[in-house]
């Protein structure tokens, strides 16, 4: 028999199959992880990710001006602490005069056009390497977390954040923040809440950039099994109903199903982490000449995409705008 309908029609050509395609990824929906250390002219390559850096502060502002030149409107930043900054209460993480606050404020000066995402958690400043503050029998205590957490995301306000993003996952954050930053007088500044943030393997890279893995157990009491997705909707309706702007799943590629169940009942743009260990793992393959690395990086990308996400949080933010710039 002859077939009568033939979907190749649509894939003929180039022209044809971008009259058709679905899905799209402009540099818009892009940001770009970074890391700030103390110092001066300091870059230091993060060992398990290639092209990955810590940068001071004054090399930091200007990476954040040639992301901006090529169309990246907004960074994620975390701090990567010496030990003597870090304490059990995470003091440092409320230090106005501090290199996180410092960064932030200095940034948006250099670069006001461009939107600075915090993280808002515990690890990167606690002397536990918890996201929550931990008692003495080893729990996680998740109501006087929330005091430490809403003083942090306040203060990164007052330096000049535009959007905080819980990455702890203690229950009621979101709205503990939202009450915060409004009585605080920062009505206008947004929540991305970590709404799916999942205990996962795929963190490894992060944690030795920032040198902030726990000094005693795991965060399975407060991040969630990889094996549940149901229970991703329900901390999608609470933080909703908390008041999030944005909700996000991380990790990413593994997560595709998560990130589709929350694009399909979120009223709130969905963004995707895609994390450390991903572009790792991108990384190593194309060193070996097992993969076409830019193909499989874009080929990611429409991933995330075509599952629902809006935002993508990325490593390869940088290379992808470089990408789209030289096809122009």
């Amino acid at each position: 028999m002859i077939p009568f309908i033939r979907p190749r029609r649509n894939r003929v050509s180039p022209a044809i199959r971008d009259l058709v395609r679905e899905n799209s990824l402009s540099v818009t929906d892009l940001v770009m992880p970074l890391f700030v250390i103390a110092g001066e002219q300091q870059k230091t390559e993060v060992s398990s990710m290639p092209g990955v850096f810590r940068y001071s502060l004054d090399l930091l502002i200007a990476e954040c001006q040639e992301l901006y030149d090529l169309g990246i409107r907004a960074i994620v930043l975390f701090p990567a602490l010496d030990e003597s900054k870090k304490d059990k209460l995470a003091t440092e993480s409320a230090n106005l005069e501090g290199l996180y606050h410092r960064s932030l404020t200095q940034i948006k000066q250099a670069v006001p056009g461009l939107c600075i995402i915090t993280d808002v958690a515990m690890d990167p400043y606690s002397s536990d390497g918890h996201d929550g503050l931990v008692s003495d029998e080893g729990l996680i205590l998740n109501d006087e977390t929330l005091e430490i957490l809403c003083t942090q995301a306040v203060s990164q306000a007052k330096a000049g954040a535009d959007i905080i993003a819980p990455s702890d996952m203690m229950d009621g954050r979101v709205g503990a923040i939202r009450l915060a930053l409004d009585e605080a007088g920062f009505p206008d500044v947004g929540i991305m809440a970590y709404t799916a943030k999942y205990a996962s393997a795929y963190y490894g890279p992060f944690r030795e950039a920032l040198d902030s893995k726990p000094k005693k157990g795991d965060k399975k009491t407060y991040q969630m099994d990889p094996a549940n997705v149901n229970e991703a909707i329900r901390e999608l309706e609470l933080d909703l109903a908390e008041g999030a702007d944005i909700v996000m799943v991380k990790p990413g590629m593994p997560y595709l199903d998560v990130v589709r169940a929350l694009s399909e009942s979120s009223s709130v743009p969905v963004a995707v982490y895609n994390v450390s260990g991903e572009y790792a793992m991108l990384k190593a393959a194309a060193h070996m000449g097992w993969l076409d690395y830019r193909k499989a990086v874009e080929e990611a990308m429409i991933c995330f995409k075509r599952a629902g996400a809006k935002i993508i949080l990325t490593y390869h933010a940088k290379e992808l705008a470089q990408w789209m710039q030289e096809e122009n």
